[in-house]
């Protein structure tokens, strides 16, 4: 269960199917592309994998030496710390990033991809987690679109 695929440019030498990436938005140089509108159509702050490169098309590019590749990308599932309470198989969840007191599993607790307020699907409970912070699940979750 994974959001629909979007089609996309990236820089030809980060275009390998399986690569992910958090996207940060465009540079200023983009202002002045002709192609801004195909390569900035993602959400900021949003985890993707390259599902497919079109290795047929490639563009120039002010940013990228080698030039942009058109891809196709997925909102791929993530791992989250959450409440064991809400841990359950096929649960849909409002994403609330939980408090850390552990800095290793600070990146569970508020992992980049997702935001406080999120609609997800729990796709798999993983195992508990351990350490000082009792009551937490690892899950695995897919967001929605909206």
């Amino acid at each position: 269960m994974e959001t629909g695929r979007v089609v996309t440019l990236i820089g030809a030498k980060l275009a390998n199917v399986g690569e992910e990436f958090i996207f940060s938005g465009a540079a200023t140089e983009c202002e002045e592309c002709k192609l801004k509108k195909s390569c900035i159509n993602l959400d900021v702050g949003r985890r993707y994998r390259i599902e497919k490169v079109r290795e047929e098309i490639k563009h120039d590019c002010y940013i990228h030496e080698d030039g942009v590749r058109v891809v196709e990308v997925i909102e791929p599932p993530i791992k989250v710390a959450i409440d064991a309470k809400q841990a359950m198989k096929g649960f849909k969840i409002v994403f609330a990033p939980v408090d850390c007191e552990l800095p290793e599993l600070f990146d569970l607790c508020q992992p980049m991809g997702l935001k406080e307020g999120d609609r997800c699907t729990i796709l798999n409970v993983i195992d508990d987690i351990m350490g000082e912070k009792k009551g937490l699940k690892l899950v695995e979750v897919q967001r929605e679109a909206k």
